[in-house]
């Protein structure tokens, strides 16, 4: 907004208290504060609730893929057709060959439920997920009939193993035999360590190389599922349909979508809510610009008055209103982005910070499915916070800017 030399002037003035205006200036810092906690609210939470979205959408996706072909009675027989054929469907950036199956795991006593996932030893070795999260060990041990094994982090701290240590598998459905059937139970030795970073996932998985899990579970050459990541994850249906159709008598395709359905339904209504719900919080402060301005429109009623007899027309006063609100609004928002940007940047802090003072753990990875709290800030979504800020400002100062601008002179001034 463009104000003439006068109207600056007059600007600047009302914008600092004066003598006898503390009341009004408590008021318009009220309504700073309330706009820059509203604003740094708002961008910390879309950003936490953006980032956990996208790590949980990155892990889950980047160890399972964006859809699967799941074989009816969790075998495909004529594995290496459907993963020719998953291969040469259009769209398809890769497909990798998967045995995953529930089992138990013992280690000095200690007996906990595993999900065996046997991959193929470059499968194993290229996969981001798992090689760029390795603790301690390697994975490169992992090589058919070599019995070893890599294990995530919490289930080695859940059975206190750690590189080196020798667990048992057992499969219960093993051999029969005239007395039943007998458990199979195989030893494998523990030569990495890998943290995925989603609690479910490194508290239960294996990893092994698929022959091995092949002999373990006594499938022969047969596999479970074969795991497919294309091009556009939000078109994943379209780009799999016509390899569904070619494999409907064998198999079932299922994307990230219905795999997790339940948990990407659950974030994306959360993060509607808590946008709406923050976003009450500016319009709240919007309401603190309004009574603000008509406490100093009350104020200067005698300065309006002589300024309108010196010849001001009413939109310059308008415009002065209106930039003292818009100036309460824009201050806040941007002091309220860097507030915000830097409680995310220092985000582990804050929390370990909040805990130590609490004492209570609000980043429970077993519960929030994630090790540490992520963030990714939207630069779209930080535009339309700071652009509604601005607008709910600049709507709040029309009715105190529309009654100062019709201050009528001479019932003002008629006794001075």
């Amino acid at each position: 907004m463009i104000l003439r030399p006068y109207e600056r002037t007059i600007f600047k003035r009302y914008l600092l208290p004066q003598r006898g205006e503390g009341f009004i200036f408590v008021a318009a810092a009220f309504s700073f504060m309330a706009v820059t906690l509203g604003v740094a609210a708002l961008v910390i939470v879309m950003s936490v609730m953006n980032g956990v979205r996208a790590d949980l959408f990155d892990k889950i996706v980047g160890l399972n893929g964006h859809a699967v072909v799941q074989g009816f009675g969790g075998r495909i027989d004529d594995w290496q057709g459907v993963l020719k054929q998953a291969k040469a469907t259009p769209g398809v950036v890769s497909a990798t060959p998967l045995i995953e199956q529930p089992l138990l795991a013992t280690f000095s006593g200690r007996v906990e439920g595993v999900l065996v996932r046997g991959m193929t030893v470059a499968d194993i070795r290229k996969n981001e997920v798992l090689g760029g999260k390795v603790l301690q060990g390697s994975l490169n041990s992992l090589t058919p009939n070599a019995g070893n094994v890599a294990i995530g982090s919490e289930l080695a701290r859940n059975l206190g193993a750690t590189v080196g240590s020798n667990l048992t598998i057992i499969n219960p459905a093993g051999r029969s035999t005239p007395f039943g059937t007998v458990p199979r139970e195989i030893s494998y030795r523990v030569t990495a360590v890998f943290e995925i970073g989603v609690y479910d996932f490194d508290k239960a998985y294996v990893v092994m190389p698929m022959e091995d899990a092949q002999l373990l579970l006594l499938t022969g050459d047969q596999i479970g599922m074969i795991e497919v990541k294309v091009t556009d994850p939000d078109k994943v249906g379209p780009i799999l349909q016509p390899l569904a159709e070619k494999v409907a008598a064998q198999a079932v395709i299922s994307d990230w979508r219905s795999m997790n359905a339940s948990l990407f339904e659950a974030l994306s209504v959360e993060r509607v809510a808590m946008f709406v719900i923050l976003s009450l919080i500016i319009l709240v402060a919007s309401f603190n610009i309004i009574s603000s301005l008509i406490m100093l429109v009350r104020a200067k009623t005698r300065d309006m008055a002589i300024l309108r007899t010196m010849g001001a027309p009413r939109d310059a006063v308008m415009r002065i209103f209106i930039a003292i609100g818009l100036a309460i609004g824009v201050a806040g928002t941007l002091v309220g982005m860097a507030i915000g940007f830097a409680t995310l940047y220092f985000r582990q802090e804050v929390l370990r910070g909040v805990e130590f003072l609490t004492g209570q753990q609000l980043w429970d990875p077993s519960i929030r499915f994630l090790a540490e709290l992520p963030s990714k800030p939207d630069p779209f979504e930080i535009a339309v916070i700071g652009t509604m800020t601005i607008v709910f400002s600049f709507l709040a100062t029309l009715y105190p800017a529309y009654k100062a601008a019709n201050t009528d002179p001479v019932q003002v001034l008629r006794y001075e």
